[in-house]
């Protein structure tokens, strides 16, 4: 496979509609030709997604395997609960098509029947990007109905393909709100290729060799943009406090030299370019960008091959990344219904490539950043000290120097050691310093109380719940890094 073989994009379209459908062939030549139709809509695969209750979603279950469209399940109930609403003719159409489906999920494992209906047409609607009708126009007959789920998607703004229960003539609504591409997925497809051999590379399967690459080239990017923001944002504190410096020792020296000037307004002049270089070029943006995507891949990377019930970013809710989320999603399925890992060769690769990794990981951050603080926290603390000693001998005539000792001690370190104080307080809030500690440190004893769990599970339920639980705090770290960042890029 080739170095630049894209991760693909995927569109989701979603189906409620009536269990009592009259003229069921009429029914299904309409929900296939809208099927069709959308296949010239937007520039990825669609994948299907319904429940498979008797009626309407049955029907669209059978044209979008025969249309050649992935078909994703959404159950109300567990296979037997859900099975006491349906005829034994019946159940066994439904198992036939349950054995074609790429994925099931159940929603709800407790609850009433009702309440599971209606949570199940609303996650279809939360799950999709269009979402198709079979529909008389009639109010919801029962909670859940698809009048129910109609107006939900409506709610949110969803584009929909209304198909007239009657008529089977179908009409589109708000489909300007259909994004036919992701801006996103594609920038990140056009990244250059990682530097280096590729020795390291998986050989199969072909999913796992293109996630694998995608990560590479997203985290590279992020690598080479990282250092220069921050020195960038560093070096805009520095230039101000330089020019504060050259400002304060022309006054308290009383320098008479024409460069003087010149050199504050380069310092103050350098300071603003660089700030428009963050703003405008989008510099940090894009790092922003890189690095979590760079993330979101190492994490889909690390659970590959775990059969997991759900999908792994569900709880990672940012609009711009759930194209990319959703086609990692998409290929993990499909890599592991086809070639299943077994247990211990997961947990084994798991520990090693995930737990291992990201231990080294936060305990170099740590030990980088803590004498970081440190040293900024012990500058701040002195020149605060020493701003206070030397106003307070100013203010009480305590020392008597010569006028040199007068102007260093009574003019200048008043003016400039606060200037300082402040700048290193500056440099903790750019590097982010206190948070990071204390995360990386919390990290620290979550992954090592993971790594125990792990290497005594002894059953895929109960491995996948640690591994669940560990991903989600790691992806919480990233959501809290990226609200962080995000923000500091608006300032």
């Amino acid at each position: 496979m080739s170095a630049s073989t894209p991760l693909p994009l995927f569109h989701v379209v979603g189906f409620s509609g009536h269990r009592q459908v009259n003229r069921p062939a009429e029914a299904a030549a309409a929900v296939g030709r809208a099927l069709v139709a959308l296949g010239s809509d937007g520039s990825g695969e669609w994948i299907a997604l319904s429940s498979v209750a008797v009626g309407g979603d049955m029907i669209f279950a059978q044209q979008a395997i025969e249309k050649g469209l992935s078909w994703h399940t959404l159950l109300p109930l567990p296979a037997a609960e859900f099975r006491a609403d349906f005829s034994e003719a019946d159940w066994a159409l439904a198992e036939g098509l349950l054995a074609k489906s790429e994925h099931v999920r159940v929603i709800t494992e407790n609850g009433s029947r009702e309440d599971a209906y209606l949570d199940c047409g609303m996650e279809t609607v939360n799950e999709c990007d269009v979402l198709m009708v079979l529909w008389d126009g009639e109010p919801a007959r029962g909670k859940g109905g698809t009048a129910d789920v109609i107006a939900y998607a409506r709610e949110l703004g969803k584009p929909l393909v209304l198909i007239d229960a009657a008529s089977f003539e179908a009409r589109r609504e708000n489909f300007e709100a259909f994004a036919r591409a992701d801006h996103n997925l594609a920038d990140f497809n056009k990244l250059a290729a990682a530097p280096g051999p590729e020795d390291g590379f998986p050989r199969e399967p072909a999913e796992l060799v293109a996630i694998d690459r995608f990560q590479r080239k997203v985290d590279h990017a992020a690598s080479r943009g990282a250092p220069q923001f921050r020195r960038l944002i560093a070096g805009t504190v520095i230039l101000h406090v330089l020019a504060t410096l050259v400002a304060a020792a022309g006054l308290a020296f009383e320098w008479h030299v024409s460069a003087l000037p010149w050199v504050k307004l380069l310092c103050l002049a350098s300071a603003l370019g660089v700030a428009l270089i963050l703003r405008y070029t989008g510099a940090h943006h894009q790092w922003v960008r890189c690095r979590l995507a760079a993330e979101i891949a190492r994490s889909a990377l690390a659970t590959w091959g775990l059969p997991r019930k759900a999908p792994l970013f569900q709880e990672l809710d940012i609009p711009e990344f759930r194209p990319l989320m959703r086609s990692l999603h998409v290929l993990h399925l499909r890599s592991s219904a086809a070639q299943p890992v077994p247990m211990e060769e997961f947990k084994a690769n798991y520990l090693e490539n995930r737990v291992d990794d990201q231990l080294g990981y936060y305990r170099r951050r740590l030990d980088r950043a803590l004498p970081q603080l440190v040293r900024l926290r012990m500058g701040f603390w002195i020149t605060t000290v020493l701003a206070i000693l030397c106003t307070a001998a100013y203010a009480l005539d305590l020392v008597h120097l010569p006028e040199r000792g007068q102007q260093l001690l009574y003019y200048f370190l008043p003016i400039s050691l606060p200037v300082v104080a402040a700048a290193c307080i500056s440099l903790i809030s750019v590097h982010d310093l206190h948070r990071r500690v204390a995360r990386y440190r919390e990290m620290e004893h979550v992954l090592e109380s993971s790594r125990k769990q792990i290497s005594f599970c002894r059953t895929w339920n109960s491995l996948e719940r640690i591994v669940q639980r560990t991903e989600g705090t790691l992806i919480l770290e990233v959501m809290e890094w990226h609200s962080i960042t995000s923000f500091a890029e608006s300032h």
